[in-house]
């Protein structure tokens, strides 16, 4: 095999490993728990658990990544101790990523054919009644579904196959450097909406009243879920960017440069999209309605609406497209190193795997919307999102954990060896005790509660 590839720059790493975190849940899932759990004092909770339970995890796939120089699949052979069985992680990893992508193709989609709408002008004037409508007319047509979920995954394995600097790194520095961009004018533009200054204080205002209601221990363990899932743990996708590292910087301020970027992004979407809805007097309702119904009506309300739309819907693309492209990223990386493949030839593989892959989600709403795995008005969106969200994300994040601090893994000594390299913030001593026996017990507790 050719020598491994390395990232051009430390921006294009930060970008691209903030731009895997960064997905859509940030957007439609983030302001919605805030506002569910009593604001500002959930925010509060939120940064105190990114800071102990997800920035260690996600240094430590950083670490196994860098220390093996391997793709997912392969690093734990390169550092296990023979005899053991951790390799077998790797593959299920790799299962996670085509898993993720198997919907996320299919919702990046949306994003596509809602900005496509906005820019050619289809919102404008349009009755609120009629906004809703577009969204079920979405769904409910498989051509509209699959032609632009292809479009996702054309793009996306088309810009992994130029390469690492020139495709994956180039684009994506672009793509983040615009969504950045757009959230700052738009969170600026919400702000000064009439009425924009009270949704700001609903979002950021600490109410203990309201998290009384919902109850100290729901909102802990919401804020403790949110902060799991936001960096995308678990399933190698950011392994793989540590295996691009050069040496230059330890991994624990990588992972909390990573960290910061990411919650950025998370509390920036609340400042539009609160300020917005309060403005206007719409409920800011989670999920596919906020985005696809509610946020709608609020810009065609607004005067120089289908810009601000068009600007909302191709912030969402970037934000879908940078996790599209390290995944796939990911993917690719896995299968030129289990079949000896060359890049060229990998993505050609995998355009075809991906779109096969991705059709039942994508047809999951129409022609097979009979299909409700997990109950009445469940989707396979839902089945999918689930597997990966509930299982495979905490459990694979407790694997890297126990590989990463236990004597019949790879070890405390080396992982601490590995991410303490280079200048920056150190993994103290101190810690250990907490990483080895408090961390794993938090993670269960997550993924006991997805279950439930």
């Amino acid at each position: 095999m050719n020598q491994r590839e390395t990232f051009g720059s430390r921006l294009g790493f930060l970008l691209l490993s903030a731009g895997c975190a960064i997905g859509i849940g940030n957007v439609w899932r983030f302001p919605y728990v805030v506002g569910q759990n009593g604001g500002g004092a959930f925010v509060l909770f939120y940064l105190l658990f990114l800071a102990i339970m997800g920035i260690p995890v996600l240094s430590m796939e950083f670490a196994v990544g860098r220390a093996s120089r391997k793709s997912p699949v392969k690093a734990y052979r390169a550092l296990e101790k023979q005899g053991t069985f951790w390799h077998l992680h790797g593959y299920v990893a790799m299962a996670g990523n085509y898993m993720l992508m198997m919907f996320y193709t299919t919702v990046a989609g949306w994003m596509l054919y809602y900005f496509y709408s906005f820019f050619i002008g289809r919102f404008s004037e349009m009755p609120a009644k009629q906004v809703g409508d577009v969204f079920a007319e979405m769904l409910a047509s498989p051509g509209i579904n699959v032609f632009w979920m292809m479009i996702v995954v054309v793009i996306g394995i088309f810009i992994c196959s130029i390469g690492l600097q020139k495709g994956v790194e180039r684009i994506t520095k672009v793509m983040m450097l615009g969504l950045l961009s757009l959230m700052v004018v738009m969170a600026v533009r919400g702000l000064t909406l009439e009425g924009g200054l009270s949704g700001l204080r609903f979002y950021l205002y600490p109410d203990f009243q309201k998290m009384s209601e919902v109850g100290i221990g729901n909102v802990i363990v919401a804020a403790m879920n949110q902060s799991f899932f936001t960096l995308s743990l678990g399933i190698g996708a950011m392994a793989i960017f540590g295996s691009y590292l050069k040496r230059e910087n330890t991994l624990l301020g990588e992972a909390v440069n990573v960290a910061v970027l990411d919650t950025f992004v998370a509390i920036t979407a609340g400042l539009i999209i609160f300020p917005a809805c309060f403005a206007f007097g719409v409920n800011p309702d989670s999920g596919p309605s906020l985005i696809f119904i509610t946020l709608p009506n609020v810009f065609v309300s607004m005067s120089g609406g289908r810009i601000w739309g068009s600007l909302f819907f191709l912030f969402m693309s970037f934000a879908a497209f940078s996790t599209v492209i390290a995944v796939f990223e990911n993917i690719i990386a896995c299968c030129m190193e289990l079949f000896n493949l060359e890049r060229k030839k990998a993505a050609l593989v995998n355009v075809i795997l991906l779109f096969l892959l991705s059709l039942p989600c994508a047809l999951g709403y129409n022609i097979l919307s009979g299909f409700e795995p997990l109950g009445a008005g469940s989707s396979v969106l839902d089945l999918e999102d689930f597997i990966v969200s509930n299982l495979l994300l905490p459990l694979g994040s407790l694997v890297y954990l126990l590989f990463c601090t236990w004597r019949f893994g790879w070890g405390m000594e080396s992982y601490c060896r590995e991410a303490n390299e280079g200048k920056g913030l150190r993994i103290p001593v101190w810690v250990h005790p907490y990483l080895k026996f408090i961390l794993p017990v938090m993670i269960i507790a997550v993924f006991l509660q997805g279950l439930l």
